[in-house]
């Protein structure tokens, strides 16, 4: 099975509800969509959402990778050669890692094709089932207080709470969350990078003075401020989560060895694909540290991807957030991942098994 050719698409999903954190407020996901076509005719899929702020890829830049750097690299290529492949991608370019990570999921997707195995078997097998949590956006108590009742009785158990914004009233906004679904959702706690490491310290003193126990607070401080990030782990009891932060394995050696956080999150865009996604979760196993599988907001062909490596990554890869899908108004991609609310399951359809992708704009070569 030999790399013949690539396709461009381009994706569009309406939310549900406006997807609001400190950084950014957006309407819809819009995912540019890559397919690898082969000699066999089958075809691999993968998908990057553009994601400016985190990793500074824009759908132009992404583009440019794919058509420029990474398909000229891959084509002739045996599928088989996996490693190899991948290699190739990773060394094509210094950064971009969404335009990596789309080509990558691509690559495994037909990896698992030519051998007939969904990806999580070919990546360590594991049970094929997840439970995510839910994103409540940033925006006014009241709504986000009604947002999590509402996540709550579709059957959530655990919502990450967006913050950042004005630390005096995101207080009172966990305070509130807090006290309407107590001890039906575990709640987890987003600041995007909002808050100085003074600020994060004295915010978390007051909620867990005030007996709100969070299960985890994602990227209090500013993403290259290590020192300031160990500052905040040091001072309080509520576990810190370094997101932003970790792009790399080398990233991820730096915050275990310097305490900088208690648990580490994977997302393929930011790790450039699942070869360093695998290398983050087997190193964070070695030093005993838990790790969530994440996604920026992103459809259902690179969250499928994130599911496999969840599962097959399940010893250490505790914590599932991996809504991107269940926040559109509806899920325009079939398949081998079911995306039902929190419930995620996987089918034994080969690769990620994508059989139709509905509304999908053809972009040229």
């Amino acid at each position: 099975m030999k790399i013949t050719g690539f396709r461009y698409g381009r994706l569009r999903v309406p939310l549900t509800t406006p997807f609001k954190t400190a950084l950014r407020a957006v309407d819809a996901i819009d995912d540019l969509v890559v397919m690898i076509d082969t000699d066999s005719g089958h075809t691999g899929w993968g998908s990057a959402p553009a994601t400016a702020m985190i990793t500074g890829d824009t759908h132009g830049a992404i583009l440019e990778a794919w058509k420029h750097h990474l398909a000229p690299r891959l084509l002739g290529e045996d599928v088989g050669n996996l490693n190899h492949l991948t290699a190739l991608v990773q060394g094509a370019m210094a950064h971009n890692t969404s335009a990596k990570a789309a080509i990558e999921i691509a690559l495994y997707d037909l990896f698992g094709q030519r051998y007939g195995a969904p990806t999580y078997r070919l990546l360590g097998g594991g049970e094929p089932t997840l439970t995510t949590d839910l994103t409540i956006s940033v925006d006014y108590i009241d709504k986000m207080v009604a947002d999590a009742i509402a996540a709550v009785e579709r059957g959530y158990t655990a919502l990450k709470i967006k913050v950042g914004k004005d630390i005096g009233v995101d207080i009172e906004r966990v305070k509130a969350i807090h006290a309407a679904v107590a001890g039906r959702a575990l709640l987890r706690l987003d600041a995007n990078q909002g808050w100085t490491p003074k600020q994060a310290v004295r915010a978390l003193h007051q909620l867990e003075d005030a007996g709100v126990l969070l299960e985890l607070v994602e990227q209090p401080v500013k993403a290259h401020d290590i020192d300031g990030m160990t500052y905040v782990a040091e001072r309080v009891t509520t576990p810190i989560m370094a997101d932003e932060s970790v792009f790399s394995p080398i990233d991820v050696i730096e915050i275990i060895q310097r305490r900088a956080a208690d648990i580490i999150n994977i997302k393929l865009m930011k790790t450039g694909g699942l070869s360093n996604a695998i290398r983050i979760a087997d190193l964070a196993a070695l030093y005993g540290v838990e790790c969530m599988v994440g996604c920026m907001l992103e459809g259902s062909i690179g969250v499928a991807a994130a599911v496999h490596l969840a599962v097959a990554k399940a010893n250490v890869i505790t914590k599932i957030d991996l809504d991107g899908p269940s926040l559109g108004r509806f899920n325009p991609v079939a398949c081998n991942v079911r995306f039902e609310d929190a419930e995620i399951a996987i089918t034994e359809a080969p690769g990620l098994g994508v059989t139709d992708v509905q509304g999908l704009e053809t972009l040229p070569n």
